[in-house]
């Protein structure tokens, strides 16, 4: 003190600091390899001369007296207090979690359609906190996290091919090589034959394109039960019970159902009429054969002898008949729909002397 008269004698006086305080510490989990920088806020952490996660030292900057920032260090998963040390002494802790990266394990299914939008479900370890499942270089649309082990996604586009799934937390990537394959949809260009009748059980081949791994081959909404995938560009299926029409055929893959192609039902040919119904033994007579269901004739026969013919219409076609003995015999005529019921034409032979 200082007076008129003078200054007093001096005597020691000492300022003693507060702790600091963290409020919060963001983000409050990482990595289990650390190198993620931590954000620290508070109170009192001017002059700081540490910021440990438990027992482990961490390099930091004191940003200002209520905030720090620090890198975390590596350790094992589990959680940790974070603590920050300043000339007033050191803080209370503040939780901070270490995190194991995710493990990846299965895509189911492992492949869909270039469009993407169906749902797979991804199964392995450390799902809990994924901020991110990607597919390749693409996000998934949307993900919902079921419990540690288990999380669906929505596909996003992508392809064709196959990309690397991955998933991330805040332990990390997944970086186990799990594949999921973009599939290009089929493409059919034929069937043949592209007749049969209603009854079905007839056998076809269809030809195009991406036809690997087809589920379903479809003649209208009906499914077929029996096919086989030959390769990449053949299926042989058999053909299910239909109406009298045409329906469309139609192959689906996990890529995608097929553009269709047309397959026409036809019910058994009937003939009503033969025109003459007689003839020499010889042959040779045209007769016309009148009836329905005649367009897709395949063949006409005089018993079981086939004969010439021309289809003029879908109710009339005309025949030679072929030379045999004289008598009477079925005429009857086949086509994809089946084989009609017959009508008798006579031979005549020759007059004797």
């Amino acid at each position: 003190m200082t007076t008129p008269h003078g200054t007093s004698d001096g005597n020691d006086f000492t300022l003693v600091l507060a702790a600091p305080v963290i409020g919060s510490v963001a983000p409050n989990q990482g990595s289990v390899e650390g190198g993620n920088t931590v954000t620290l806020t508070g109170t009192g952490f001017t002059g700081a001369t540490s910021v440990s996660f438990g027992a482990v030292a961490a390099a930091f900057i004191a940003v200002s007296a209520t905030q720090a920032t620090a890198v975390a260090p590596a350790a094992p998963a589990g959680t940790v207090n974070v603590t920050i040390t300043t000339p007033g002494g050191t803080s209370a802790g503040i939780p901070y979690t270490y995190v194991a990266a995710p493990v990846l394990g299965s895509v189911t299914p492992a492949q869909g359609p270039l469009a993407g939008g169906n749902t797979v479900n991804l199964s392995g370890t450390g799902f809990t906190g994924a901020t991110s499942v990607h597919f390749g270089v693409n996000a998934a649309s949307s993900f919902t996290v079921a419990s540690p082990t288990q999380l669906t996604a929505s596909v996003p586009t992508g392809g064709p091919g196959p990309v690397a799934v991955t998933v991330t937390t805040p332990g990390g990537t997944s970086t186990q090589p799990v594949s999921y394959y973009y599939l290009a949809a089929p493409v059919l260009d034929a069937v043949s034959a592209g007749s049969g009748q209603v009854a079905g059980g007839n056998s076809v081949t269809l030809t195009g394109t991406n036809l690997l791994q087809a589920t379903a081959v479809r003649f209208g909404a009906t499914a077929a039960t029996t096919f086989t995938i030959v390769s990449a560009t053949e299926i042989r299926a058999v053909v299910p019970p239909g109406a009298i029409g045409t329906v469309p055929v139609t192959v689906t893959t996990p890529g995608g159902t097929s553009n269709s192609v047309t397959y026409l039902y036809l019910g058994v040919p009937v003939i009503t009429g033969l025109a003459p119904g007689q003839g020499p033994s010889a042959g040779g007579t045209t007769v016309t054969i009148t009836g329905i269901g005649l367009t897709y004739a395949t063949a006409v026969l005089f018993a079981a002898v086939p004969a010439g013919f021309t289809v003029v219409s879908d109710t009339q076609l005309t025949a030679v008949v072929p030379p045999g003995v004289a008598g009477a015999v079925t005429v009857r005529v086949v086509t994809p729909g089946g084989t009609s019921i017959g009508l008798p034409y006579t031979r005549i032979g020759p007059p004797g002397i």
